[in-house]
This record gives structure tokens, C-alpha cells and sequence, in this order.
């Protein structure tokens, strides 16, 4: 397949509320958008853009927009390097640019240091670009079949339900967490490693640590739910790489055992910064690797280190490269998740189609998937509409904290391979 032509262009999409993680805010996330063509088809692919997330020295070095700018010019860069080029799948085309818009991503941040995620998180739009092309140069819309047969046997699974897991954010206040339970949510991913007083002090983040896990433990720590193999709410905590010491972290978790949580915690992600290589299989929790992972060799890096789950980000590392570190991760019997970057409606799910196929985590009964985009967009609702399948498909929605897949999701992909006029339209 020659690639004859690109385009692309950008959403800026605000949040409902300032959006708080790794001790920082966002208020927006940009919406990137490619559209690659050859002699007889075109595909559209969208990301979104999480600085923060993907990078957070290059946030704290620029303004929101300019840090967003650094990115989008990354994707724009690697439009132009597919120009003309002859690609086999994705993932050809991924191992092709990847090495190349990471180097340039480089020279315009002036960061030698850059995380590789941020070049991953750039080039999502252009992976996704390059399935639906893919899927339609294939005249295949069937997303396992698409998948290389070497690297299927952890997607043969067939789940009837996802779990929906929310976000419980630095700011939102107890009722409202009370209330995600209300309507049905029963798997809560909590954001720690807040920086209260904005001054850098780790000792009043664990405090501050501390007293959130106790709040919301005590909150919900007698209610019950059919889908755990306990009966009980689990955590998942998110600490984003703000933990300096396994130490620290332990101590944490020994608080945490002290008021009766720690049994309840299902996963713990990402408490280190990347340079932090301690064995950490010592400590008493399922640690999961999410930023560190950036390929599938950092995956195997982390595995060996003691972490016992990864979570794959199809919607930020890209579809090709997620797909690999899952296939590393099944070898080595670690489960795997498929966590949020707060995407829009219609990527949710090309993480969907993954998470839909894979083992459920341990201790639960059904599959899950992070979604938070509902809580934290503005216009949530109108970015439905922009889904292909808005209007027909139920599997877009959740129902009592459920996504239901039925036959119309797996027979449709999910949509991923679908024309979207909205988004289409963005670029012609």
C-alpha cells in the first residue's frame, strides 16, 4: 500500500472542571485528528493529547497550549515522513517513524530526557489512521482478523460485560463518590500522589494519601457487588510516578492494612518515577506498570522488576504498540487492563475491542475498562454524537456501571473501522 497523501488537524476540547493528577491541572485536551490516503481508500484516526500524562516535565516547562503545540507538531511530522511510503500493517509502519518523530520530538522540546511516551501518545492518531486504511485496503472489518495471528492468542476471549471504572479525581468530594457507587460503579480507580500545598513536599502528599484512602474506604468499604470474587468494592490507585522510595510506599500500605483497605486494593499503578529499577516484588500489593511501559522490551523490563500487572493504553501508546506489549505480558502469565487517557466516546472503543478479548483481572468476575470521559469533559454528550454508531448502538453507553457488548459490537468492531463525518470532516 503506497501512502499518496495526509492531513490533519486538531479539537480543542475544555473539561468540566479543572483535571488533577501527578500533583498538577489540566483544563483541555486537544483532540488530534490524521487522515491518510491511498489511490483507493482513506483512513481517519483520532487521538487525544495528555501532556501531562505522557510527559509531565514538558507540561511544567511550557503553557498548556505550548506543550499540546510540541505534540501535535510530532504527528504533522510524521504525516509528512509516511508521504509516499510503501507500509505492509501497522505496526510496519510504526517501527518505520517511530525511532525518527521520537529524535524530532526531541529537537523542538529541547528535552534530551523526553519520555518515549509522549512520542507514542502523538503518533496514536496516525496508528489509528493506519488500521481503518488497513482494515479497509484489507476489506476486513473484523478487528481480530486483522490482528497477526502471532499475536491473537490473548485476544480470544469473548466478554459479555465490561465494568466501567471511574475516576475519582484529587478534587471530588465524598457525596460524589458516594453517588459513582449509586449508579452502579463498582470498581474505583482514585487518584493519589497530590501535591496539597503545591511546595513539592512528599511527606504531605503520604499524609494527604493517607487520609484520602481512609475517607473514601470508610465510605464504601461495607457496600457489596456480584462481580468480585470478595463481594467487595476494590481500589485501584493511580499514583503517577510520585512515590520516591519504596519506603514511602510502605508506609502507605501499611496504613492502609491498619484501617482494613489494603485487601480491598486491587491494583496500584505506577507509584515510581521511570528511573526507579528496585526489584518491588516484596511489596504486599498487584503493582501495575503504565507510563515505564512505554514498548514491549520496557514491559519486560518491569515484569522482571516485580510488577504483576501492565496496563495497556491502546488510546495513548497506540493500538500496534499495546498489542505487543499485551502478547510479552501473556507469555510471562501477568494480566492486563486497559486504563483511560480520557478519551472521547469513539475511542473508547478502539480500547474497547482489546479489553473486550482479554482474561478479567484477578479477583474479578468480568472484564473492565477505565472510562472517565463522561465525569470530565464539558460536552461529553455532543462528542457522542460524533461516534459512527451514535444512535444505534447501545454498547456506547454504560448501564448501571456496565458497557454491554452484544453481538453488534463485535460484529462492527466497535465502529473503529466506520467512516465518522464528523471527524472526517475536520480534515478535507
Amino acid at each position: 500500500m503506497r501512502i499518496q497523501s495526509t492531513n490533519s488537524n486538531f479539537i480543542r476540547e475544555p473539561m468540566a472542571a479543572p483535571f488533577g493528577f501527578k500533583g498538577s491541572y489540566l483544563t483541555e485536551l486537544w483532540q488530534s485528528i490524521a487522515k491518510i490516503s491511498t489511490a483507493d481508500h482513506t483512513g481517519i484516526g483520532v487521538g487525544v493529547q495528555s501532556v501531562l500524562w505522557s510527559d509531565a516535565a514538558v507540561f511544567s516547562s511550557a503553557s498548556q497550549s505550548g506543550g499540546n503545540a510540541y505534540m501535535f507538531a510530532m504527528s504533522e511530522y510524521a504525516l509528512k515522513l509516511i508521504e509516499g511510503m510503501d507500509f505492509q500493517d501497522p505496526f510496519t509502519l510504526l517501527d518505520e517513524i517511530f525511532p525518527k518523530v521520537y529524535a524530532y520530538g526531541k529537537q523542538i522540546t529541547g528535552r534530551s530526557d523526553l519520555r518515549k511516551t509522549f512520542a507514542l501518545n502523538s503518533l496514536v492518531c496516525v496508528d489509528n489512521a493506519a488500521w481503518q486504511l488497513y482494515a479497509k485496503e484489507q476489506q476486513q472489518d473484523d478487528f481480530l482478523k486483522l490482528v497477526p495471528e502471532a499475536l491473537r492468542t490473548p485476544l480470544m476471549g469473548r466478554q459479555k460485560a465490561l465494568c466501567s471504572i471511574p475516576l475519582v479525581t484529587y478534587g471530588m468530594d465524598l457525596e460524589a463518590v458516594k453517588k459513582l457507587v449509586a449508579d452502579g460503579h463498582f470498581f474505583l480507580k482514585i487518584k493519589i500522589g497530590s501535591d496539597p500545598e503545591k511546595d513539592g513536599d512528599r511527606a504531605k502528599m503520604l499524609e494527604w494519601d493517607k487520609n484520602r484512602i481512609r475517607e473514601i474506604h470508610e465510605a464504601v468499604k461495607d457496600l457489596t457487588t456480584p462481580y468480585t470474587e470478595s463481594g467487595h468494592i476494590p481500589y485501584y490507585l493511580d499514583a503517577n510516578g510520585r512515590y520516591d522510595s519504596k519506603e514511602r510506599l510502605s508506609e502507605l500500605l501499611e496504613y492502609a492494612d491498619k484501617i482494613g483497605a489494603l485487601e480491598r486494593i486491587a491494583i496500584l499503578e505506577e507509584p515510581f518515577p521511570e528511573d526507579f529499577l528496585e526489584d518491588v516484588s516484596d511489596l504486599p500489593v498487584r503493582l501495575a506498570a503504565d507510563e515505564s511501559a512505554h514498548s514491549d522490551e520496557d514491559a519486560i523490563q518491569r515484569i522482571e522488576l516485580g510488577y504483576k500487572a501492565i496496563a495497556l493504553k491502546p488510546i495513548a501508546k497506540t493500538m500496534s504498540m499495546s498489542l505487543r506489549i499485551l502478547d510479552e505480558a501473556y507469555k510471562r502469565n501477568i494480566p492486563c487492563f486497559c486504563a483511560d487517557l480520557t478519551v472521547n466516546p469513539w475511542m473508547v472503543d478502539f480500547n474497547k475491542n482489546v479489553a473486550a478479548r482479554i482474561a478479567p483481572l484477578p479477583g474479578m468476575k468480568i472484564g473492565v475498562l477505565e472510562s472517565n470521559g463522561a465525569q470530565n469533559y464539558a460536552n461529553w454528550e455532543a462528542m457522542k454524537s460524533y461516534h459512527p454508531l451514535f444512535g444505534t448502538a447501545e454498547f456506547i453507553s454504560t448501564r448501571n456501571g456496565l458497557f454491554q457488548l452484544d453481538e453488534e459490537f463485535y460484529r462492527t468492531s466497535g465502529g473503529i473501522f466506520c467512516d465518522a463525518p464528523f471527524y472526517s470532516s475536520a480534515v478535507e
